[in-house]
């Protein structure tokens, strides 16, 4: 086991500062770090100004031995990082022929005239290694000294993202000689506070792995997490951490390292050969979105009907107008029955429905945020009722999100049933 490094993401650019452009090369880099075992502490941001740069690389290095720079690296008079960066060090910037070549063919190549302001970018600071930028002009490079290490890439993401794989992972994968392996698990149907107050006691005994918890719209993730050598010892390490998570919440459990839940969704209706049909109404067909959005979701999807009005709930789903009449489009009731009308229609062996009332205003004089989900099958009939009340400008997006999820839920939740039902 070698070394634990930590590092900082130094990303320098006035635009940045200003809102100007997003900081994804921070993001990237960020879960990169994570993999390669290296530990990050700090991120920064700082204008394209030498004096400023300059304590924000005497900070980054107070509590860093790796700091990695983005930006500054272009021909302007403003990009300044490799001068300011060379001085830090006491280096000199001196002429670097591959990379002035390939400059040259480059101006050459697209008949454009090569300025000097264009030369300085083949000026590298001395005894330092240079990285080739085969997507731009601005090539990056590695300094070492004393202990520390500064990567320095440039700006833009299709230049900086290749470059930090091509280059920086190969020489930090030496440095730390190992990595981090991650399972990624994903619950529905219970909270973010509620799973850590059941694996509590697991997590904090859980050194390596680790376990960490992330709350989604609706959903929980836990993230589970072995610092090994190679792939095969963290499996081994994280196998009975997953069996005991298994053990303790595995009913909410939906998925291990699956995009999403429509994705498990699909993916147990392929397994176990079943179709599934969708009737909704206050999600206006966010399920069936959803759900065509998995790739081969063909094979077990083929209609979806989008009940908005009553008069559609009778005529394409048989809900009867007594139902409709006695406990409103908005209830147990009306979901069961348009469940089982699309089963109908469609000849699905899974039939699932969502009505409710996604607001701003009440309806049928039912509160914002009443929802009900049913799902109809021969092995399993549900309904599920859901208050899913909001005050935010987002409210009505976040209710339909959720009944969507919920319904899809339902759907994975009978499938798995399919085959159980099967054995008895």
């Amino acid at each position: 086991m070698k070394q634990n490094h930590s590092a900082e993401i130094l990303c320098i650019g006035t635009e940045i500062l200003m809102g100007n452009i997003v900081n994804t090369n921070a993001a990237y880099i960020a879960k990169e770090l994570a993999v390669l075992g290296v530990n990050l502490y700090h991120q920064s941001v700082v204008g394209d100004n030498p004096v400023r740069l300059r304590k924000s690389l005497e900070l980054a290095f107070s509590r860093a031995d790796i700091v990695i720079t983005t930006g500054g690296l272009g021909p302007t008079y403003d990009d300044l990082s490799k001068e300011t960066i060379a001085a830090y060090f006491g280096r000199k910037l001196v002429l670097h022929q591959p990379s002035y070549n390939k400059l040259c063919a480059y101006f050459q190549r697209t008949g454009r005239e090569m300025t000097e302001n264009n030369k300085k970018q083949a000026f590298m600071p001395e005894n330092c290694i240079v990285f080739d930028n085969p997507n731009g002009t601005a090539p990056g490079c590695c300094i070492q000294q004393d202990g520390k290490m500064l990567m320095m890439l440039p700006g833009p993401p299709r230049e900086m993202k290749p470059m930090f794989d091509h280059w920086v992972v190969p020489i930090l994968e030496k440095e730390t000689g190992t990595r981090l392996f991650s399972k990624n698990l994903y619950f529905f149907g219970i909270g973010e506070s509620s799973l850590e107050s059941r694996l509590r006691e697991l997590m904090e005994q859980s050194t390596n792995p680790t376990i960490a918890p992330y709350a989604k719209t609706g959903e929980v993730m836990l993230r589970v997490t072995a610092n090994a050598e190679n792939k095969e010892q963290a499996e081994r390490l994280m196998a009975p951490v997953l069996v005991e998570i298994n053990r303790q919440a595995g009913e909410f459990l939906y998925g291990i390292d699956v995009d999403d839940l429509q994705t498990a969704a699909v993916r147990m209706l392929c397994e176990k050969g079943l179709h599934a049909a969708t009737a909704e109404s206050c999600t206006g067909g966010l399920v069936s979105k959803r759900i065509t959005d998995v790739s081969g979701s063909s094979e077990v999807f083929e209609c979806g009907l989008c009940t908005y009005s009553n008069r559609m709930k009778e005529n394409l789903l048989s809900v009867s107008a007594q139902t409709l009449e006695q406990y409103g489009a908005i209830s147990a009731q009306t979901a069961a029955e348009m469940a089982a009308g699309v089963r109908r229609v469609s000849g699905a062996e899974i039939g699932v429905s969502v009505t409710g009332n996604a607001g701003p205003n009440a309806s049928e004089g039912k509160e914002v945020g009443l929802v009900y989900v049913a799902v109809d099958s021969d092995w399993h009939k549900e309904v599920i009722e859901l208050r899913l009340r909001r005050t935010d400008e987002d409210a009505r997006e976040y209710i339909r999100w959720v009944a969507s999820s919920n319904a899809l839920n339902l759907i994975l939740k009978t499938a798995k049933k399919f085959q159980k039902t099967l054995d008895k």
